[in-house]
């Protein structure tokens, strides 16, 4: 699929009363149609043009990968939860009683995974302070309020909490006085990570907002910006209105002595076959930031060696840095999307294998769990007994990042909880950590 320059008029949003139509285009049935709207009052659904006239193969649809990875299925979701909002659905249920069928599927879709609640969130004295996560020592994760939404919304994202419009299960702050008090306090963090949702959906002075704040705190070492901008609205640093006055910010912090650090997530090879992403990537590194890639694994986008040493190479071209491979996480529609870890870890040793020394820079597969990132390193023996070789990246517990522990080989697992101990009766992290299965 051979993509031309792409629009340049502004970006115009699809939401769910477009989706109908949409799936239409995509060749679905009326049936099929209303199973996928089910799915689609549980998960947010948000695309844009850009990545529906340019991105999506859709002589393809629906098995395009592209199309996978911003349009809900009708199987996401498990089929009884599906049945019963389509029916509500079908038979024009008031929205009090879809919302509350709804609300009902994603209580159990484990909304906040890894401790994002109860461990994760920062007091000050007996308060929790909003918008904010301190996982690790030297990172703090601030939420801004304008930025927790996305140009697109990913169907595996992990953070599909934030969109679906329940006051409860969202993160955000627009508070940075609060923010800079608390690293003033923390000395330890050197480092900050704006997420969301999506932080390059604020304009450039909302932005500056936030960054402007941190540029005189001498413990900040990086700034981090967590984004899909450059796969989903590459024109956000090209011919935006404000492109270049963000491009400017990104120079101002650069210029104050911080590692601006953009982390640009990636899904496929074909979200960089664009000659508009090769022009923002190149504006981006011409302010002096970093741009470092990541992206989870995924069941039917990207789970093949060739997909992934293809946007490793390409990355490598444009003057990215490849960084992680994430396990798809305890969240959401994780069954529908999950590798199993044998096969991840086979997925990432091939690609692996396949390119230069330059793109090894890539860690993974990676899980982003409670204890910390668990990265799977293999599949080895030892003693006769076959075994998942793993190490932790970052963890609560610095005094862990580093050491190998084992897991029992089980070729069905798909997260830490699903493992367990190979020679010992407890992993290194479980005094703090309570597991689903016993030893």
């Amino acid at each position: 699929m051979i993509l031309k320059e792409g629009p340049t008029r502004g970006f115009r949003a699809y939401t769910a009363k477009h989706l109908d139509d949409l799936l239409r285009r995509a060749g679905l049935g009326d049936e099929e149609r209303l199973r996928v709207r089910a799915v689609a009052t549980v998960l947010p659904f948000r695309t844009n043009a850009y990545v529906v006239d340019h991105l999506i193969d859709w002589s393809a649809a629906p098995d395009d990968p592209m199309y996978r990875l911003v349009f809900p299925q009708a199987d996401m979701l498990p089929e009884t939860d599906v049945t019963r909002l389509a029916a509500l659905l079908r038979d024009d249920a008031s929205g009090a009683e879809i919302q509350a069928a709804a609300h009902a599927v994603r209580m159990r879709l484990n909304p906040h995974p890894a401790g994002q609640l109860d461990l994760n969130v920062p007091r000050a004295g007996p308060k929790p302070v909003p918008g904010m996560q301190h996982k690790y020592p030297e990172t703090v994760l601030f939420f801004p309020k304008q930025g927790q939404t996305c140009h697109a919304y990913c169907t595996y994202c992990f953070r599909w909490a934030q969109f679906v419009g329940e006051p409860d299960l969202k993160f955000a702050s627009d508070d940075v006085a609060t923010l800079v008090g608390y690293l003033k306090e923390h000395p330890e963090v050197t480092g900050v990570l704006f997420t969301g949702g999506d932080p390059m959906i604020m304009g450039e002075s909302v932005l500056r907002r936030y960054l402007e704040p941190l540029l005189g705190l001498e413990q900040l070492e990086s700034i981090r910006i967590g984004t899909k901008s450059l796969g989903y609205w590459p024109q956000r640093f090209v011919s935006d209105p404000d492109a270049d006055d963000t491009l400017r910010l990104f120079a101002s912090v650069v210029e104050a002595g911080k590692n601006l650090a953009f982390m640009a997530h990636f899904s496929h090879p074909r979200e960089m076959e664009s000659p508009l992403v090769e022009s923002a990537v190149s504006r981006i590194l011409g302010t002096g930031a970093v741009i470092r890639t990541q992206a989870p694994l995924i069941r039917s986008i990207n789970d093949d060696p060739g997909a992934w040493s293809s946007m490793w190479r390409r990355q490598l071209t444009l003057g990215m840095v490849p960084y992680y491979m994430f396990v798809e996480r305890d969240t959401g529609p994780q069954d529908y999307f999950a590798v199993p870890l044998a096969r991840g870890y086979e997925i990432f040793r091939d690609a692996y294998a396949s390119v230069s020394g330059l793109c090894r820079t890539v860690r993974g597969p990676s899980m982003s769990a409670t204890p910390g990132k668990v990265c799977v390193d293999g599949v080895t023996e030892i003693a006769g007994r076959e075994v998942f070789v793993l190490h932790l990246i970052q963890a609560r517990d610095p005094d862990l990042v580093g050491r190998p522990f084992f897991a029992r080989y089980d070729p069905k697992a798909v997260w830490l909880t699903d493992l367990r101990p190979a020679f010992a009766d407890r992993f290194p992290f479980e005094p703090a950590v309570a597991r689903r299965l016993p030893a």
